[in-house]
Order: C-alpha cells, then structure tokens, then sequence
C-alpha cells in the first residue's frame, strides 16, 4: 500500500519478484476479489472454487516474470487474461457434458426453457436461482469456448474488446464465436424442450 491507501502494484511487483513472502501475500490479497469472480463465473461444475483458484495463483506466480508494465494495459488485466485461461483449460480437462432431461427440471425451469425457444413468449416470473440453474445446465452442454463467449458477452455482459483482452482471440472470432454458441444454445433447449411432448 501506498501512503495515501491506494494499492501500489508496480512496487509490490518489484518486492514479489525478489522473493519478498509479505509482499506476495500482499498480492494475493489485492487480486483474489477479481480472481474469485472469474472462477465462480467459468469453472467446472466438477472442480472446487478454491482448487481452481490455487491453479490460478501458481500460474500467475509461475509467469509473472513474462508481465511487463505497459500504457492502457494494468495488472489485473493480465491477471484476469490468465484466470481465464486458466479455467478454459479446466473446462476442457472435463471429460463429459452431462446431459439434462426434462423430467430432471423444476416448473419455474421448465418455464424458463419454454421462453428461450418460444418466439413469443412472456418472460416468465421465476426466482432468480431457477433461472440460474436452467442458465447454468445448458451451459454445461456447450463445448469450453462457447460456454465461455456467452459467458463473457451475454452473461457478464463485456464489450468484444474486453473479450479480446480476456482470451487473447481477435473481435471477427469473438462476434463468430458468440453467434454460433448463441445458435447451439438454443438447438439445445430446443432439443431438452422437444422431450415435453415424448
């Protein structure tokens, strides 16, 4: 910290790197806000948050000397674009989608699923967790780097630029990759809701 209280990075950095123990806990402590939110947001159903927030941490540790200081381009950024990758390659680790059926869905997910293939139906007044959850299962489905786009574009709402900081893919494939996860989301629970009638 600085005197006036803000987080002084550039200094902390410089202590980290000559193997200051207090100065990487200081680190630890100014990163795992941002850290915790992209691993609640794309981990793997499978994987503890806490495991993958450790890989996080070894890696961030393992290249920092490859972070280099540069105008419009912060810390956290690099930290965030190696969270994510990070937790990319746990997606991708995870061997099998699991498959939802309708019988396994709640009435407030069964209105949910009716409203994303309907084109004209009312949004439904369910409770927030229901929502999520239906959200969450089909997600699961898609491949890591669709469950990630239309996590960062639709879900968390960011800009193509900030996805582009994120995973390092250029705006053409992050625009490509987000219309064509956006199209298997939907042939999904079109799918899961074509089992209604059977």
């Amino acid at each position: 910290m600085s005197a006036g209280g803000t987080f002084d990075i550039t200094t902390c950095l410089e202590r980290v790197r000559r193997q200051d123990e207090d100065a990487a806990r200081q680190l630890v402590a100014h990163v795992h806000p941002l850290l915790m939110r992209i691993v609640r947001s794309h981990r793997p159903g499978r994987m503890p948050e806490e495991d993958l927030l450790q890989d996080i941490l070894v890696k961030m540790f393992q290249k920092l000397e490859q972070y280099e200081v540069r105008e419009g381009a912060p810390f956290e950024h690099w930290v965030a674009r190696v969270a994510v990758r990070t937790c990319l390659d746990a997606l991708r680790s995870e061997k099998r989608r699991p498959e939802t059926r309708w019988a396994d869905l709640s009435e407030g997910e069964m209105a949910w699923l009716e409203f994303m293939v309907a084109d004209d139906a009312a949004c439904p007044e369910t409770a927030p967790e229901e929502t999520r959850v239906i959200v969450g299962r089909l997600l699961e489905q898609l491949a890591p780097e669709d469950r990630l786009v239309i996590t960062l574009v639709d879900l968390e709402q960011k800009s193509v630029a900030e996805v582009c900081q994120l995973t390092g893919w250029n705006g053409p494939l992050v625009k490509i990759r987000a219309f064509r996860a956006r199209r298997k989301l939907r042939q999904i629970a079109e799918k899961l809701y074509g089992e209604k009638n059977l």
